[in-house]
Protein backbone atom coordinates (compact mmCIF):
# COMPACT_ATOMS: atom_id res chain seq x y z
CA UNK A 1 0.00 0.00 0.00
CA UNK A 2 1.08 3.51 -0.76
CA UNK A 3 1.95 5.47 2.12
CA UNK A 4 -0.11 8.79 1.26
CA UNK A 5 -3.10 6.05 0.59
CA UNK A 6 -3.06 5.01 4.13
CA UNK A 7 -1.66 8.54 5.76
CA UNK A 8 -4.56 10.79 4.57
CA UNK A 9 -7.90 9.54 6.38
CA UNK A 10 -5.24 8.94 9.78
CA UNK A 11 -3.95 12.84 9.55
CA UNK A 12 -7.50 13.93 8.53
CA UNK A 13 -9.15 11.96 11.76
CA UNK A 14 -6.21 13.41 14.27
CA UNK A 15 -7.15 16.69 12.78
CA UNK A 16 -11.01 16.53 13.36
CA UNK A 17 -10.97 14.66 16.79
CA UNK A 18 -8.54 17.39 18.24
CA UNK A 19 -11.05 20.11 17.19
CA UNK A 20 -13.26 21.76 19.79
CA UNK A 21 -16.98 20.86 19.70
CA UNK A 22 -19.09 22.64 17.27
CA UNK A 23 -21.10 24.51 19.78
CA UNK A 24 -17.44 26.47 20.86
CA UNK A 25 -16.21 29.22 19.38
CA UNK A 26 -12.28 29.45 18.36
CA UNK A 27 -10.00 32.39 19.96
CA UNK A 28 -9.55 34.83 16.84
CA UNK A 29 -5.75 33.94 16.90
CA UNK A 30 -6.75 29.97 15.63
CA UNK A 31 -6.30 29.80 11.94
CA UNK A 32 -9.33 29.89 9.94
CA UNK A 33 -10.19 26.41 8.13
CA UNK A 34 -10.18 25.75 4.12
CA UNK A 35 -11.95 22.17 3.87
CA UNK A 36 -10.93 20.31 -0.21
CA UNK A 37 -13.53 17.85 -0.19
CA UNK A 38 -13.23 15.63 -2.98
CA UNK A 39 -11.29 12.89 -4.89
CA UNK A 40 -8.05 11.40 -5.86
CA UNK A 41 -7.47 15.04 -7.84
CA UNK A 42 -7.63 16.02 -4.15
CA UNK A 43 -6.21 12.79 -2.14
CA UNK A 44 -3.12 13.77 -4.69
CA UNK A 45 -3.28 10.34 -5.81
CA UNK A 46 0.13 8.86 -7.07
CA UNK A 47 2.28 11.40 -5.50
CA UNK A 48 3.51 12.34 -1.85
CA UNK A 49 1.02 13.99 0.34
CA UNK A 50 3.24 17.30 0.30
CA UNK A 51 3.07 17.24 -3.72
CA UNK A 52 -0.93 17.83 -4.07
CA UNK A 53 -2.17 20.85 -4.74
CA UNK A 54 -3.96 21.64 -1.71
CA UNK A 55 -0.50 21.15 0.26
CA UNK A 56 1.18 23.06 -2.53
CA UNK A 57 -1.92 26.06 -1.63
CA UNK A 58 -1.06 25.60 2.13
CA UNK A 59 2.55 26.69 0.20
CA UNK A 60 1.55 29.71 -1.00
CA UNK A 61 -0.96 30.63 2.07
CA UNK A 62 2.11 30.11 4.28
CA UNK A 63 4.85 31.92 2.03
CA UNK A 64 2.36 35.18 2.95
CA UNK A 65 1.80 35.36 6.34
CA UNK A 66 -2.14 34.49 6.22
CA UNK A 67 -3.50 32.61 9.69
CA UNK A 68 -4.70 29.33 7.10
CA UNK A 69 -5.08 25.65 7.69
CA UNK A 70 -6.32 23.38 5.39
CA UNK A 71 -7.78 19.66 5.46
CA UNK A 72 -7.47 17.71 2.77
CA UNK A 73 -10.42 15.52 2.49
CA UNK A 74 -9.43 14.14 -0.92
CA UNK A 75 -10.78 10.29 -1.20
CA UNK A 76 -9.83 7.96 -3.74
CA UNK A 77 -12.89 6.94 -6.05
CA UNK A 78 -15.33 9.24 -4.47
CA UNK A 79 -18.51 10.23 -5.97
CA UNK A 80 -20.56 13.23 -5.33
CA UNK A 81 -22.89 11.01 -3.49
CA UNK A 82 -20.03 9.32 -1.29
CA UNK A 83 -19.12 12.73 -0.42
CA UNK A 84 -22.31 14.09 0.53
CA UNK A 85 -22.40 10.50 3.21
CA UNK A 86 -19.54 11.67 4.86
CA UNK A 87 -20.15 15.38 4.87
CA UNK A 88 -21.15 15.70 8.52
CA UNK A 89 -18.39 14.05 10.07
CA UNK A 90 -15.92 16.58 8.48
CA UNK A 91 -18.06 19.65 9.52
CA UNK A 92 -17.23 18.46 13.09
CA UNK A 93 -14.93 21.19 13.01
CA UNK A 94 -15.85 25.14 11.88
CA UNK A 95 -14.43 25.93 8.74
CA UNK A 96 -14.50 29.21 6.81
CA UNK A 97 -13.84 28.02 3.16
CA UNK A 98 -15.48 24.99 1.51
CA UNK A 99 -13.59 24.07 -1.93
CA UNK A 100 -16.11 21.55 -3.55
CA UNK A 101 -13.57 18.85 -5.82
CA UNK A 102 -16.51 16.18 -7.13
CA UNK A 103 -18.09 15.21 -9.82
CA UNK A 104 -15.08 13.62 -11.86
CA UNK A 105 -16.21 9.97 -10.74
CA UNK A 106 -19.94 10.79 -11.12
CA UNK A 107 -19.13 11.59 -15.04
CA UNK A 108 -16.71 8.50 -15.89
CA UNK A 109 -19.63 6.19 -14.46
CA UNK A 110 -21.77 8.00 -16.39
CA UNK A 111 -24.19 8.72 -13.20
CA UNK A 112 -27.38 11.00 -14.45
CA UNK A 113 -26.40 15.04 -14.34
CA UNK A 114 -29.41 15.57 -12.03
CA UNK A 115 -28.38 13.28 -9.40
CA UNK A 116 -24.71 14.87 -9.27
CA UNK A 117 -26.20 18.05 -9.08
CA UNK A 118 -28.59 17.53 -6.81
CA UNK A 119 -25.71 15.89 -4.57
CA UNK A 120 -23.16 19.12 -4.76
CA UNK A 121 -26.20 21.29 -4.32
CA UNK A 122 -27.17 19.14 -0.89
CA UNK A 123 -23.51 19.29 -0.02
CA UNK A 124 -23.43 23.14 -0.36
CA UNK A 125 -27.20 23.58 1.86
CA UNK A 126 -25.91 21.56 4.58
CA UNK A 127 -22.54 23.18 4.45
CA UNK A 128 -24.10 26.44 4.60
CA UNK A 129 -26.87 25.51 7.27
CA UNK A 130 -23.89 23.69 9.70
CA UNK A 131 -21.93 27.26 9.13
CA UNK A 132 -23.84 30.29 7.28
CA UNK A 133 -20.98 32.61 6.75
CA UNK A 134 -18.98 29.65 5.31
CA UNK A 135 -17.67 30.74 1.76
CA UNK A 136 -18.32 28.09 -1.25
CA UNK A 137 -15.59 27.24 -4.14
CA UNK A 138 -16.68 25.02 -6.93
CA UNK A 139 -14.16 23.27 -9.03
CA UNK A 140 -15.06 22.57 -12.40
CA UNK A 141 -14.80 19.34 -14.36
CA UNK A 142 -15.19 17.99 -17.30
CA UNK A 143 -15.65 14.02 -18.71
CA UNK A 144 -13.63 12.45 -22.25
CA UNK A 145 -15.57 12.64 -25.44
CA UNK A 146 -16.48 8.85 -25.43
CA UNK A 147 -19.56 9.89 -23.09
CA UNK A 148 -21.20 12.24 -25.89
CA UNK A 149 -21.64 15.18 -26.26
CA UNK A 150 -24.86 15.76 -24.77
CA UNK A 151 -23.78 14.26 -21.54
CA UNK A 152 -20.10 16.27 -21.51
CA UNK A 153 -22.05 19.49 -22.16
CA UNK A 154 -24.47 18.90 -19.14
CA UNK A 155 -22.19 17.71 -17.25
CA UNK A 156 -19.59 20.79 -17.85
CA UNK A 157 -22.76 23.20 -16.83
CA UNK A 158 -23.48 21.43 -13.53
CA UNK A 159 -20.47 23.65 -12.40
CA UNK A 160 -21.30 27.34 -13.31
CA UNK A 161 -24.40 26.72 -12.57
CA UNK A 162 -24.11 26.01 -9.01
CA UNK A 163 -21.41 28.86 -8.64
CA UNK A 164 -24.08 31.07 -9.46
CA UNK A 165 -27.21 29.36 -7.59
CA UNK A 166 -25.18 29.50 -4.34
CA UNK A 167 -22.85 32.89 -5.22
CA UNK A 168 -19.90 31.19 -4.95
CA UNK A 169 -16.52 31.00 -6.58
CA UNK A 170 -15.91 29.19 -9.71
CA UNK A 171 -12.65 27.12 -10.54
CA UNK A 172 -13.99 27.08 -14.34
CA UNK A 173 -11.80 23.83 -14.96
CA UNK A 174 -9.37 22.26 -12.32
CA UNK A 175 -7.21 20.41 -14.76
CA UNK A 176 -6.68 23.24 -16.97
CA UNK A 177 -3.73 22.92 -18.79
CA UNK A 178 -3.07 19.63 -17.08
CA UNK A 179 -6.18 17.31 -18.86
CA UNK A 180 -4.83 15.48 -21.76
CA UNK A 181 -1.08 16.47 -21.31
CA UNK A 182 0.64 13.27 -21.48
CA UNK A 183 3.71 14.61 -19.65
CA UNK A 184 1.88 16.13 -16.88
CA UNK A 185 -0.27 12.49 -16.44
CA UNK A 186 0.76 9.47 -15.06
CA UNK A 187 -0.28 6.66 -18.19
CA UNK A 188 -3.82 6.65 -16.67
CA UNK A 189 -4.40 9.56 -18.18
CA UNK A 190 -6.30 11.02 -15.38
CA UNK A 191 -3.88 11.67 -12.10
CA UNK A 192 -1.70 14.20 -12.65
CA UNK A 193 1.95 14.04 -11.89
CA UNK A 194 3.81 16.23 -9.55
CA UNK A 195 4.31 18.95 -11.60
CA UNK A 196 0.90 18.43 -13.34
CA UNK A 197 -0.31 19.34 -9.65
CA UNK A 198 2.02 22.69 -9.78
CA UNK A 199 -0.35 24.00 -12.65
CA UNK A 200 -3.52 22.21 -11.28
CA UNK A 201 -2.56 24.81 -8.25
CA UNK A 202 -1.99 27.45 -10.23
CA UNK A 203 -5.75 27.24 -11.51
CA UNK A 204 -6.99 26.88 -8.07
CA UNK A 205 -4.96 29.99 -6.78
CA UNK A 206 -6.00 32.03 -8.88
CA UNK A 207 -9.93 31.83 -7.59
CA UNK A 208 -8.36 31.60 -3.93
CA UNK A 209 -6.03 34.05 -3.47
CA UNK A 210 -8.53 36.95 -3.75
CA UNK A 211 -10.91 35.56 -1.55
CA UNK A 212 -8.24 34.75 0.99
CA UNK A 213 -7.07 37.88 0.49
CA UNK A 214 -10.33 39.43 1.80
CA UNK A 215 -10.90 36.96 4.72
CA UNK A 216 -6.97 37.98 5.66
CA UNK A 217 -8.09 41.72 6.49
Amino acid sequence: MRWNKISQPILLAIFLLGQPPMSASRPASEPKVILFLGNSLTAGYGVEPSQAFPALIQQRIDSRGWNFRIVNAGQSGDTSAGGLSRLDWLLRTAIDVLVVELGANDGLRGIPVDVTRKNLQAIIDRTKKRYPRVKVVVAGMQVPPNLGPEYGKQFRSIFPELARRNRAELIPFLLDGVGGAPGLNFPDGIHPTARGYEVVADNVWKVLDPLLRSLSQ
